[in-house]
């Protein structure tokens, strides 16, 4: 997707910007309400991460409602750090679809994001996640490979479930800290890597086949060949 970020700070850009490209979107930044408005309706995007307080004599509020003047209809997510509920009852009255609070949690914006290009499609709850040989029952807990069982700590067995939801896309570091380890920041340490290296112990390495498969600088991938 192609996804707008109008954000004046610089560090909550930063962590934005960067945590979408490696999820696989193509990304623009803006840093003021001027360009943001100029970027926003000269250009195709899919989705649009919008703050409400911006330099440049255009604030969120105005950006959008001019936008929706304009007939744009491109989704467009509030991130504020005003969170009274009468500010998110402003911004969603200006045209916003939906309204998330700083401080905030990667996974859980990366996640409305991708809900706000995708709403009017329903999912039933899944109660087993597979691929190639590999099952796991989410509600018993177990998880067996070629009919044999494997027996997973917690963490790992959270650390395969986050894999098996993503099947066959790029999982980023960012993406497990935040998912797996409750992490809103990167404590600088291999503790990806180590648990990882458990897992392909336990799921790839008795059997022929590897699932597991490290994406060079980008993190990892669950597929079956």
């Amino acid at each position: 997707m192609r996804i707008l970020v109008v954000e004046d700070d610089k560090d909550v850009a930063g962590f934005v910007v960067k945590g979408l490209k490696e999820a696989g979107h193509i990304v623009e930044h803006a840093d003021n309400g001027r360009d943001g408005l100029f970027l926003a309706a000269s250009e195709n995007f899919d989705a649009i991460v919008l703050d409400r307080m911006l330099p440049g004599g255009v604030d969120g509020l105005r950006l959008l409602e001019t936008l929706r003047g304009q007939g744009n209809v491109t989704p467009v997510l509030f991130l504020s750090a005003m969170a009274q509920v009468d500010d998110r009852v402003r911004g969603l009255k200006a045209g916003g679809d939906d309204y998330m609070t700083k401080p905030f949690a990667f996974s859980e914006l990366l996640a409305r994001v991708e809900a706000l290009t995708r709403r009017g499609k329903t999912e039933a709850p899944l109660t087993k996640l597979a691929a190639g040989d590999l099952e796991m029952d989410l509600l018993s807990r177990t998880v067996r490979r070629a009919g044999q069982k494997i027996d997973l700590q917690p963490r790992e067995f959270r650390l395969l479930e986050y894999l098996l939801r993503h099947a066959g896309q790029v999982v980023t570091r960012t993406m497990l800290l935040e998912g797996v380890w409750d992490y809103h920041f990167d404590p600088q340490t291999n503790v990806i890597d180590v648990h990882v290296s458990r897992l392909r112990q336990k799921v790839d390495k008795p059997f022929p086949t590897s699932l597991i498969h490290t994406v060079r600088n980008a993190g990892y991938m669950l597929r079956s060949e």
